[in-house]
């Protein structure tokens, strides 16, 4: 198989299974959508979900998180994965939106990634979230299946992933491909212990596990 009818078949695939492919994180506007990416960095957004209603309570908007202090804000995020990189992350961030950007959440990745805590990863879920812009974020769930169903071919990097999945992806499908990937990942190609048996993927998958 080509790789062109490669992705083709993952594409319509996944257009048939997962059509309204989206984040299962909760926000209510990009700033909360900033917050919660931010904290679901190696952590599960289960856990970032039973954590920010009272984050976002208490700091509805990036001036009365900006205002807070370390001591206040550690506390709500404690059940975090790295809570005292976040807390100082988060409130860096605050600062900074308010200094550069009047308080507004900026919609490009060159801009996102001057914020605190925030990385090329971070970036691209924001603008393809937010904008739908055509930026692939590469996590482990979508680095993983990539490879095995051979989306991508050598790539060592998260980077390298992302190239190579843009460059074969229509623009406007990205921001789904996205999520169909993470999904995927995150239900079915697991990481140990794949549910081969259950993936619809399998005929054009090169994973060497259980295919039966």
């Amino acid at each position: 198989m080509r790789l062109k009818e490669r992705y083709q078949f993952i594409i319509d695939y996944f257009s048939k299974q997962i059509p309204e492919a989206e984040t299962e994180l909760i926000y209510d506007n990009p700033f909360q959508l900033l917050v919660a990416v931010i904290l679901s960095a190696q952590c599960t957004d289960k856990r970032v979900n039973l954590t920010t209603p009272r984050l976002f309570q208490q700091f509805p908007d990036p001036a009365a998180l900006a205002e807070t202090d370390f001591d206040t804000l550690f506390p709500l995020i404690k059940s975090i994965s790295y809570p005292n990189n976040k807390t100082k992350h988060l409130i860096g961030m605050a600062k900074m939106l308010l200094e550069k950007f009047n308080g507004e959440v900026p919609m490009t990745v060159d801009e996102l990634v001057l914020l605190p805590g925030v990385g090329r990863k971070t970036a691209n879920v924001i603008t393809s979230v937010i904008d739908q812009q055509p930026n692939m974020a590469v996590d482990t769930h979508v680095f993983r299946v990539s490879a095995r169903l051979g989306l991508t071919k050598n790539a060592k990097t998260p980077l390298a992933t992302e190239k190579q999945l843009v460059k074969n992806i229509p623009g406007e499908l990205i921001h789904k491909a996205h999520h169909w990937l993470i999904l995927h990942g995150r239900y079915t190609c697991l990481a140990r212990s794949p549910k081969c048996s259950q993936c619809g993927l399998k005929e054009v998958c090169l994973y060497k596990g259980d295919k039966k």
